[in-house]
Formats: C-alpha cells, structure tokens, sequence
C-alpha cells in the first residue's frame, strides 16, 4: 500500500478521534446555559460547575488530536494543507478564536468573585463550543464534495489554489453539514452529562438527549444521503452510513431506557461512523475540484489530479514515529479516563461565597 494511502487513513483516524472525543466537549459547553439552570442561585452555580467538572479533565487532552491532525496533514500533504488554508482561511480562523476563547472561559471563569463574572465566560464557553461545532460541519461538507479548484503557475513551479470565497462555501450542502455536527455533539453532550453526573441534572441531561437526538437523526440521514449521491454513491461510505444510523438510534434507545454507558456508546459510534463515511466518499482524493478534475488533489500517483503527498522519505519517517507514539498518546488519555471516571453531583459542590453584588445590595 502506499504510504499516501496509509497517511490519508491515519489523518481520517485522528479527525474521528477528535469528532467523538471533543464533540461531546463541544455539547456540554454549548448546554451550560439549559441544563446548568436550576432552582436558584446557588443551585444554578452548582449545576454548571458539575457540568464543567465532567469535562474539566479532558478537554485539552482531547484538542491534543486537532493539532495531531494538523500537523499531520502539514508534514504528509503539504499542497493540501496549503490550498485548504488558502480557501478555508477565514472560517479556520473564526475557529481558532472560539478555541482560544473557550480555553478562556475554562481557566478564567473561576477566577473572579462576582456573578456577572462568571456569566461573561459562561457566554464564551457557550460562544466558543458553538462556532467550531457548526463550522467544522460547514468545512468537511465542502471538502467531500469539493470546492472550486485551479491549477496556478508559479515561480516554484505548478499548484493548485481555490477560486471561490466565503460565499462559495456557505452553500446549502455545506450548511446542512453544519447543523448535523452542531445536533450530534448536542446529543453527544447531553448524553455524556448524563453518565457522568447524578440527580436532577442527569434526568435532565437524559430528557434533553431523547429530544435533541431526534433531531440529530434527521439531519445527519438527510447529509449522509445528500453527500453520497454527491460524491457517487460508494458501496462502503454507505455502509458506514446506515451502521451511523443504527449507532444513532441504539444510543437513543439505550438513553430512554435510562442506560446512559450504551448511550454514550452509542452516539460515539455514531460519530465514527458518520466521519469515516465522509472519508470514504473523499478516498483517493483529498480535496476535489469542481472546476477542473486535473486540479483535484490525490493521494493516487500519476492519475486524474495532482498528487498532494510529500516526499516517500518524509512518509516513511513520519510512519515510524506515528508507530511509537501513538499508542503512548492513546493510552495516556485512556488513563485520565479511566481516573476520572465516578460521576459527580451537586452535592459535591460547596456553596459559593456571596458575591460583591449581593455584599452591595
């Protein structure tokens, strides 16, 4: 096999790695301000603490598979990572604000004393969970089924640049896609609360799922099915979209029998599934043209399209260090699973101080 075919497999790995593992981060942030309503004040606090305690371990190890992704896609595909930079700039961009902001809103939020505080980085946790979980959508959407493309000549020789703009990717299809990964990492998030926490917020979390996943299922049948028949109907991208589907509603039933571990288990597979089958509709392309078939970009050498691969030496350096410390980064994260593993509840959380406001009043 060759070793562009191996990288676009491991790069396909790493993204369904970072979907299922930071979309229900995404949902718990983007949920705060529902199920962290309570009874009171006090309450409130409470409940939106245990929500971030239930992902307070892991969020950072989990966006340790964007950057993976990244620079993988950087050293095995530079001409790939360069044109998607060249025509995604902004929307990346927006993403990597909301990242910053929402790693923010966690360090930052229990620093100050006051109510109004907590609820500025409140909106910015909400603010930066929102915007990647839609855009993301709205990015892959336009990469499967291609976006506008040329071949461009230069003083390093010949390449490939986007001649479209914002507009060319705000497109239906790729709206669709938005609102798909937007709903799954909500149902992702509402069940993920419910299997780490106990008491109101667990129930809630688990009434809230049933309700989003509806939902979530139509969006993502509808996109899987759109995306298929855009990209040519390929035998296992279909597949892996009816085993999404099965996922999707065998986690749901599992949420309504109150089995929140299947649940979870479920709109992970979910997840998997419905990435993978939007890498099997790009395979062997990378990133296609709709303007001209020669400009799509290929992990195929000598055929329709220009290979995007680096250099077999590179490849092959890159592979052995993938071997060796990929399972180390598997496993370390694993662990702190593992670790953090008991659910929490209200109870566990001490009441908060008064705040200036009420000392003023």
């Amino acid at each position: 096999m060759d070793l562009a075919v191996v990288w676009f497999i491991l790069i396909a790995v790493l993204w369904i790695g970072y979907f299922c593992l930071e979309g229900f981060d995404f949902g718990v942030g983007m949920l705060l301000p529902i199920l962290g309503k309570g009874k009171d004040a006090q309450d409130t606090e409470r409940r939106k603490r245990v929500m971030l305690g239930t992902i307070g371990p892991h969020w950072d190890g989990n966006e340790v598979w964007l950057l993976t992704a990244g620079g993988a896609t950087f050293a095995a595909f530079r001409e790939w990572y360069a044109t998607l930079f060249d025509g995604f700039y902004l929307a990346l961009l927006l993403i990597l604000v909301a990242l910053i902001v929402r790693a923010l809103g966690f360090e930052y939020r229990g620093k100050g004393e006051t109510t109004g505080w907590r609820a500025n980085w409140d909106k910015m946790i909400v603010f930066g969970s929102f915007l990647p979980a839609l855009l993301w959508g709205v990015a892959f959407a336009n990469i499967v089924r291609g976006t506008p493309l040329r071949i461009r000549e230069n003083e390093l020789g010949q390449g490939v640049e986007f001649a479209g703009n914002l507009l060319t990717l705000l497109n239906p299809h790729a709206l669709l896609g938005g609102l798909t990964t937007l709903f799954l990492f909500l149902t992702h998030g509402a069940i993920f609360v419910a299997l780490k926490t106990d008491g109101d917020i667990r129930h809630d979390a688990r009434a809230l799922a049933g309700k989003l996943g509806l939902v979530s299922a139509a969006l993502a049948v509808a996109f899987l099915a759109w995306t298929n028949i855009e990209t040519g109907n390929k035998i296992a991208a279909w597949v892996f979209t009816i085993l999404a589907a099965i996922a999707l509603v065998a986690g749901l039933l599992a949420n309504k029998a109150g089995r929140e571990g299947f649940a979870f288990l479920g709109t992970f597979l979910a997840t998997l599934f419905a990435v993978g089958s939007l890498f099997l509709m790009l395979f062997p392309d990378v990133m296609p043209s709709t303007l001209d078939p020669a400009a799509s970009l290929t992990t195929v050498r000598d055929g329709v399209g220009f290979y995007a691969a680096n250099s077999d030496m590179t490849l092959q350096i890159m592979t052995v260090v993938a071997v060796i410390f990929t399972p180390v980064v598997i496993g370390y994260q694993a662990w702190t699973y593992w670790v953090f593993r008991r659910r929490l509840t209200t109870s566990h959380i001490p009441d908060v101080g008064p705040t200036r406001e009420r000392v003023q009043a």
